[in-house]
């Protein structure tokens, strides 16, 4: 089976796209544990290395399907970040970029009729859903805990539970939150 050089580039923008949301968080990431928020690194860490395995998903399927996989030049993601609350709502609008991104994979595999990439790409679809329901959550969280003095400690506890919760059910095979 051989993807057609159109769908192959643009499989690889995707692996550019998911490579840069890894740093992205991972950036973030850093941010929260220099201002202490542990809970929330390890979120964003956790998110990081997903981000990172959607990417390399794409690497294995460009090369099971006879594709080549390029590894992209990463552009740097900012440094600093205005507040938690801030970074989250960056993490949710960047959420629904991808799933943009995935849907428009989907709509080009479809004029192509690449059934194999449309299964392939089902996955992410199915991902994207459940990572867009986990960031409003996060939000939701972020918005009842609201803005007082003691705000970023329980920010920082419940977005320390919520994570604590998807590694539990990625273990178990169950679902987070």
């Amino acid at each position: 089976m051989m993807i057609s050089k159109k769908m192959e580039a643009a499989l690889n923008q995707q692996i550019e796209f998911e490579g840069y949301a890894s740093f992205f968080y991972l950036s973030m990431a850093t941010w929260c544990d220099h201002k202490g928020l542990h809970g929330c690194s390890n979120f964003l860490n956790r998110q990081s290395e997903e981000e990172r395995m959607h990417m390399l998903k794409i690497f294995q399927y460009l090369s099971d399907v006879d594709g080549f996989a390029e590894t992209p030049g990463i552009k740097e993601p900012p440094r600093q970040f205005d507040s938690v609350q801030g970074i989250f709502k960056q993490v949710y609008e960047h959420e629904q970029k991808v799933t943009q991104s995935i849907n428009k994979l989907i709509t080009l595999a479809n004029k192509e009729n690449d059934y194999a990439t449309q299964t392939f790409l089902q996955w992410y679809v199915n991902e994207q859903r459940e990572e867009e329901a986990l960031m409003r959550t996060v939000l939701d969280r972020i918005r009842l805990i609201g803005d007082g003095p003691q705000c970023l400690y329980f920010i920082d506890k419940e977005i320390e539970a919520l994570n604590k919760a998807a590694v539990a059910a990625e273990t178990t095979g169950g679902k987070a939150a």
